[in-house]
């Protein structure tokens, strides 16, 4: 009598070795041996650790990729972070406190290639006076109510691990729009577990309100700075926070 399995899965003997190998990825990733937007070593290394050749490693990974829970890069392969692959929820967008364009509104957004506030250089580790990618957001009512203005600089960590903010850096000169709104997906896309501190303050003697954001990666390396800067009298600050569950990851087969 022929052997059967849960789900129609031949006994762990049977199966293809790039499908041991892959359930034993998925093990690392489950466990936590492979956090979240970690990277998994190289093919060569996998190769050794399971007696197999690098392509059977290939086949395992593909399969990974198949089920999403792995990308892959020019760096490597990363454990998938948790959450939304592509969307985001809002209260992350970027910059921070950045609003949908509406009628009435005038909002505009510009890179520029310029040293950054010396309080934001400090936070980046980047040494004064050394330019890197600053944005601009401004953001009010015709009649100029509401105002709300951001300025946001990124290290040279997330220039050089970010291929889409990198390309900004041609042509930053201040003034041509540039809509980076996606900013987070695309950390996100490069393997970064991305990590808020949101520290919110009133300036004295002043309506408003001003709210600094940090980011920082799995590996404690600074990202990006934002300070947002709104005013109050007539605007409220709304905060939503979204946890998001952990998928139970599995490995399909592959087909289709």
């Amino acid at each position: 009598m022929a052997r059967t399995t849960p789900h129609g899965h031949p006994p762990a003997e049977e199966q293809p070795r790039y499908r041991r190998i892959a359930t034993e990825l998925l093990g690392d990733l489950r466990d936590g041996t492979v956090p979240p937007g970690g990277r998994l070593p190289g093919e060569r290394r996998l190769a050794g650790r399971f007696g197999v050749s690098r392509e059977t490693v290939r086949q395992a990974l593909e399969l990974l990729r198949r089920d999403g829970l792995l990308t892959t890069d020019r760096r490597g392969s990363h454990a998938t972070p948790p959450g939304p692959p592509i969307e985001i929820p809002a209260s992350l967008a970027f910059p921070v406190g950045a609003r949908a364009a509406t009628p009435g509104v005038v909002a505009r957004a510009t890179v520029s290639w310029e040293p950054p506030p010396p309080d934001h250089a400090e936070a980046l580790d980047l040494p004064p006076g050394r330019p890197t990618l600053v944005h601009h957001y401004r953001h009010a009512t015709a009649d100029g109510r509401g105002l709300r203005t951001a300025v946001t600089s990124f290290s040279a960590v997330a220039l050089a691990e970010v291929e889409e903010l990198a390309r900004y850096r041609d042509g930053a000169d201040g003034t041509a729009p540039a809509q980076l709104r996606r900013a987070y997906d695309w950390m996100r896309r490069a393997g970064l577990t991305l990590h808020h501190r949101d520290s919110i303050t009133r300036p004295a003697s002043t309506p408003s309100v001003r709210v600094t954001r940090r980011v920082h990666d799995q590996y404690a390396r600074p990202l990006e700075i934002t300070d947002l800067v709104v005013d109050a009298r007539r605007d409220a600050l709304v905060y939503e926070f979204t946890v998001p569950g952990r998928p139970a990851g599995t490995v399909g087969d592959g087909a289709g």
